[in-house]
């Protein structure tokens, strides 16, 4: 069994300690949302058009927003694993959607499947890291950084914005999702 060596992961048990297939599981699970994190999809899923776009005082986005925010980054890096030289954004605030709130139901629901399949791409790719080659290719030269490094980002940032969204639904009264959610 494969033992992973960098010293630098997000996990919480030491990196040298996880055999790549529980790694591999792990980040999975982490994308998906399952364990301690809320499912990630169920989190951005049954909202109204006016509900994920409704701002609240003191807070800087909305639920369209971050959703819309975090499917930017999923499709970034994404397509940056498949080999496209992909420009990264000059400002940070070219990852975020300019308007509050989707145009429409459809919108919602389009970006809202956008999401779910970015996310099913992205756990497929973790479900991949079994293979050494595949694991330690590097996507972003300039930062040494490989496919593994990625998806452990990916999780990170989900995970931050994912607990933004369940706070912000908590706030406007539409917690827990109807697919279900941590309620205590």
């Amino acid at each position: 069994m494969a033992i992973n060596s960098r010293p630098d992961s997000l996990h919480p048990i030491p990196y040298t300690l996880l055999p790549v297939t529980t790694m591999a599981t792990t980040l999975q699970l982490l994308l998906r949302g399952k364990g301690a994190h809320a499912d990630t999809v169920a989190c951005v899923s049954g909202l109204s058009p006016e509900l994920a776009g409704k701002r609240l005082a003191g807070i800087e986005h909305t639920i369209w927003q971050l959703l819309v925010h975090m499917n930017y980054w999923m499709d970034y890096e994404l397509r940056s694993i498949a080999g496209a030289e992909v420009p990264y954004p000059e400002h940070a605030a070219h990852s975020w959607p300019d308007t509050d709130g989707p145009a429409s139901e459809s919108a919602l629901a389009d970006e809202v499947r956008r999401f779910a399949n970015q996310i099913k791409q992205l756990s497929d790719l973790a479900g991949g890291l079994n293979d050494n080659q595949q694991r330690s290719r590097v996507v972003h030269p300039a930062k040494q950084e490989t496919v593994e490094d990625v998806l452990w980002q990916m999780v990170a940032h989900n995970s931050y914005h994912i607990g933004q969204v369940a706070t912000l639904r908590r706030a406007l009264g539409a917690w827990p999702p109807a697919e279900g959610g941590d309620t205590w």
